[in-house]
């Protein structure tokens, strides 16, 4: 096929005058028969690398790809471009009798020149048999970062793959991804069994697209204000729990923006009416888990929201590609907690040790990025092997565009290097960082850790600031990571040098960790001071008469937020924060009516933008917890039947408690505390507590009760007084 006229060929199939970057020589290497591995960002057209030569060649080309909305896709929009439906089919689970009846006939008449099928479709005898009756033109591997287990989405059935293509037949290979590291791309051609393949390697960089990372604090109003501002928008929404994207999806609803949810909770017929909607433009906002957009074709996305840091760069790299495919305005924020990657942590200790060590590197990349005080980019395109000088990015990231302070590291360098020697190579970042603030590890410990000279030489020195020392080192490749040794630390020949690195600065890192264990931030500064100072007085007079502490009734925050945001009636007030239903019915009452009041006396226009309705928790979770706890059941055999750790079921709990819901737990609390300790508790939080805060107890009654011990008697105080 070197004769083709593909100029001609594009324009008669597909209505394009010229190709872009790689295309042509991607498309002529697998024509002539050899194998070929693409490595394309999202949006660079790679599908057409394999659709042009399938419709052009004799016979058909068996395209591989792991979901059936990514085939429905593809088979749809090259349908659209022939006078013939049989072009294109999918062979999968989805088909009825019928379906599959005319897929059979369109592939033995030749018709058909694209087969999607899944690769689990493609293992089966039955499919191995139907297709060795066929000229099959080539195979494509689509997303063939789903072989490799090093993958953001790696699916076992694709390592199969190389074993059905050989029962068919020797016959080229085209594997296309959008994100593979080095490593993957290793991966991907050694599993395929690929004879010296053409590799295409096109630049990881979208410049369209801004990049930044947000503190997780007060993330719902954030995601409700950012697209309620920019009301019409397509966008995405990433979360990472399928209960997530219930909760937001209708927070987003009630709040007037037009949102579905997307998951693989919701039936099949659920989850294409849903696509449908978003890429018809009948909706604006997707709220998603990671199962919606790998190879959607919707150019005009402009927000790309992470609720969750995902668990690794490359799904984070395709996820945020979806923005901005038409090359205007891509807007990527992510909400970064590092308790929600301590999280992600604990699962994987119920995976093999192989995979527990992957999960760990890939976290701990995802985690340096979000917590990078560099470019953004740089650090992104690094991951992915490529350099990037961060002068390049434009600001089209928060760190380049709002730039924090930069202090000299050398010194820290050359001791990273050192200690990185003194033991040969066998630790990852975490150890190193360990070695040099003095940190014993049970690891450290089995080296005799202690011993060594470069022990403690840094006990002054934040982990983050070290982290980031050593993360500054593997980009100005004085440091390397040995993705075989599962992400050990190693110094490289530029390293080794021993000489002083010229300008080696990192920017000062934010504490993550300790910006989101603070104080709260009031959300909005402009907080009416007399309107707070009459809240403040009313507050006392309730709890006077109901006999509570006065934090009981609504905590200060929740007064400066009424006095910032002005609800006046019982519908608004019980979406300020630590409020809720119960609350806002026993309390609330006086306090709306003399907001209102207020607000009529000063002719006040109220800001309604931050005014955001909520919707009431009736989830599963919620409700299981209150008949258990009605039925007297354990708490441990509660979390256990949730999946849950006691800390996790008591944060749930407290969320219950303080929106107004009662929980008894009075037959568990009497079994580990008598009654002169509970007396003693209550009476402290009744009398002398000023915030009835959890810290609050712990630096009183710390050293004679358990923290748990604090936290249920917490719980059963807020029930039992505040409700």
């Amino acid at each position: 096929m070197s004769s083709v006229n593909w100029e001609h060929q594009l324009k008669q199939f597909f209505g394009f005058t010229e190709f872009k970057g790689n295309q042509r020589a991607i498309i002529e290497s697998i024509s002539s028969g050899k194998d070929t591995f693409v490595i394309m960002p999202t949006g660079g057209g790679k599908s057409l690398c394999y659709q042009l030569p399938a419709l052009a060649a004799e016979g058909t080309a068996i395209i591989v790809s792991p979901l059936i909305a990514l085939m429905k896709n593809q088979v749809d929009a090259i349908r659209g471009h022939s006078e013939v439906d049989g072009i294109a089919h999918v062979l999968n689970s989805s088909l009825n009798k019928g379906q599959l009846e005319q897929v059979h006939t369109d592939l033995k008449s030749g018709l058909t020149k694209l087969l999607f099928v899944a690769p689990e479709s493609l293992n089966k005898p039955a499919n191995i048999e139907l297709l060795s009756q066929l000229t099959i033109s080539f195979f494509a591997i689509d997303e063939a970062h789903c072989i490799s287990e090093w993958g953001h989405d790696f699916r076992p059935d694709y390592r199969s793959i190389r074993q059905s293509i050989k029962a068919l037949g020797e016959r080229p290979v085209i594997a296309l991804t959008a994100t593979a590291t080095p490593k993957v791309q290793l991966d991907i051609m050694k599993t395929l069994g690929m004879e010296d393949p053409q590799i295409f390697l096109s630049s990881f960089n979208r410049p369209n697209l801004y990049y930044e990372v947000r503190p997780k604090r007060d993330i719902d109003h954030d995601i409700i204000k950012l697209l309620s501002q920019h009301k019409g928008k397509t966008s995405i929404v990433y979360c990472l729990s399928r209960q997530k994207v219930e909760d937001i999806s209708k927070q987003l609803q009630i709040n007037g923006i037009n949102a579905l949810p997307y998951h693989a909770g919701l039936d099949s017929a659920t989850r294409v009416r849903h696509q449908d909607a978003f890429l018809n433009e009948d909706c604006d906002v997707i709220v998603a888990t990671i199962a919606f957009g790998m190879g959607i074709d919707k150019p005009d996305v402009r927000f790309v929201l992470h609720y969750d840091m995902p668990k690794s760069l490359e799904s984070y790299y395709q996820e945020t590609g979806r923005a901005g495919r038409d090359g205007g305005e891509g807007t990527c924020i992510t909400y970064f907690d590092i308790k929600d990657i301590e999280r992600l942590q604990k699962f994987l200790t119920k995976k093999t040790v192989s995979e527990q060590e992957i999960g760990r590197q890939l976290l701990e990349e995802a985690t340096g990025y979000a917590e990078a005080a560099t470019c953004r980019r740089r650090v992104l395109l690094h991951y992915f092997g490529e350099v990037f000088h961060e002068d390049d990015c434009d600001k089209m990231c928060d760190n380049c565009r709002h730039p924090r302070e930069k202090v000299d590291a050398s010194a820290e360098l050359l001791d990273v290097i050192a200690a990185v020697n003194e033991t040969h190579g066998k630790f990852k970042t975490s150890e190193v960082i360990n070695i040099l603030r003095g940190n014993m590890t049970a690891l450290l410990s089995q080296h005799n850790a202690n011993s060594l000279k470069s022990w403690g030489t840094h006990k002054d020195k934040s982990e983050s600031h070290l982290r980031a020392v050593v993360r500054q080192g593997i980009i100005r490749l004085y440091l390397a990571k040995n993705i075989d040794a599962y992400g050990t630390v190693q110094t490289t020949e530029k390293g080794n040098t021993g000489k002083l690195p010229k300008a080696f600065r990192v920017r000062k890192e934010i504490d993550y960790k300790e910006l989101n264990n603070s104080v709260e931030i009031k959300k909005v500064v402009a907080v009416d001071e007399q309107l707070y100072g009459h809240l403040k007085d009313l507050r006392k007079k309730i709890a006077k008469s109901k006999s509570v502490p006065p934090y009981a009734v609504f905590s200060e925050h929740s007064l400066s937020e009424m006095a910032t945001i002005y609800p006046c009636d019982l519908e608004e007030l019980k979406n300020i924060q630590g409020v809720g239903e119960g609350k806002a019915k026993k309390f609330g009452g006086p306090m709306v009516a003399l907001i209102e009041s207020y607000v009529k006396e000063n002719d006040i226009d109220r800001p309604q933008d931050m005014v955001f309705k909520t919707i009431a928790n009736k989830s599963a979770l919620k409700v299981y917890i209150i008949q258990s706890t009605d039925r007297k059941l354990p708490l441990e055999d509660i979390a256990s039947a949730k999946g849950l750790k006691m800390p996790q079921l008591l944060e749930e709990m407290e969320r219950i408690v303080t929106s107004g819901t009662k929980i008894n737990i009075d037959y568990y609390i009497d079994d580990i505390l008598d009654e002169e300790s509970i007396e003693e508790l209550f009476e402290y939080l009744t009398e002398e507590a000023t915030a009835g805060s959890l810290e609050e107890l712990t630096t009183e009654f710390g050293e004679d009760y358990e923290e748990q011990e604090l936290q249920l008697i917490r719980l059963k105080f807020f029930s039992d007084i505040a409700n």
